[in-house]
């Protein structure tokens, strides 16, 4: 499953990603046990359009009135007009068979954001454009927190550390360029979209075991 993550603060909450169609019940008693409503949310901020977590987008922006922020390349996901490729066809397939069972309901961009825009959220979100999952997947970066959420860049789950899996990555090229910026960071807490415990430490030791373990295989012999 895709995590959505609250970010709470004073001004408001942020809605970072939605989920998989029907998730939004559970993202409302959510903000109902913070004590918070509809008018609470300030924004719905997508890392990325796939069915699992922008499944939601269209009803939560009803819901609460708030704009829904992504990428623009991601229009074409949350439209479900994106041209799949490759073994990321199977991607696609699956995506089509979701919506059609789920109902999902497309859902406009109604601010798009750029790679290195600090959005004025949770003491300011920084937007760190990652391509490779999709071509406008993007993570987001609190210096306050020193934490940066990485969306599907990679993921932790089933007791295994992975990037990107190609039969869901538009641009495999882009994924492991993607992911060396992601470490550039050196944000102190990663926190991947799928993950088996939460646990900011423990998975930000996974990402440099998985980067690690990269360099290693690819390091010519010497």
């Amino acid at each position: 499953m895709s995590w959505t993550h609250l970010l709470v603060e004073a001004a408001g909450i942020v809605i970072l990603d939605t989920g998989f169609p029907g998730d939004d019940r559970r993202i409302r008693r959510r903000l109902a046990e913070l004590g918070a409503g509809p008018r609470d949310v300030r924004a719905i901020v997508l890392t990325h359009g796939h069915l699992d977590h922008a499944g939601n987008a269209a009803a939560l922006r009803e819901w609460t009135g708030a704009p829904v922020l992504a990428h623009a390349a991601e229009q074409a996901h949350l439209d479900g007009a994106f041209p799949y490729a490759g073994l990321a066809r199977v991607c696609g397939a699956l995506e089509a068979v979701g919506r059609q069972v789920t109902r999902y309901r497309p859902v406009r961009i109604d601010r798009t954001i750029e790679d290195d825009e600090l959005l004025p959220f949770w003491g300011g979100l920084r937007v760190v454009h990652l391509p490779g999952h999709t071509l406008g997947h993007c993570g987001f970066y609190s210096a306050r927190h020193d934490l940066l959420f990485s969306g599907d860049a990679w993921a932790r789950f089933l007791m295994r550390t992975q990037a990107s899996p190609r039969i869901f990555t538009s641009a495999p090229a882009l994924v492991w360029p993607s992911l060396r910026k992601a470490r550039a960071l050196g944000a102190r807490w990663m926190v991947p979209a799928h993950y088996d415990w939460p646990d900011a430490r423990r998975l930000r030791r996974r990402f440099e075991e998985l980067c690690a373990e990269r360099e290693r295989r690819t390091l010519p012999a010497v």
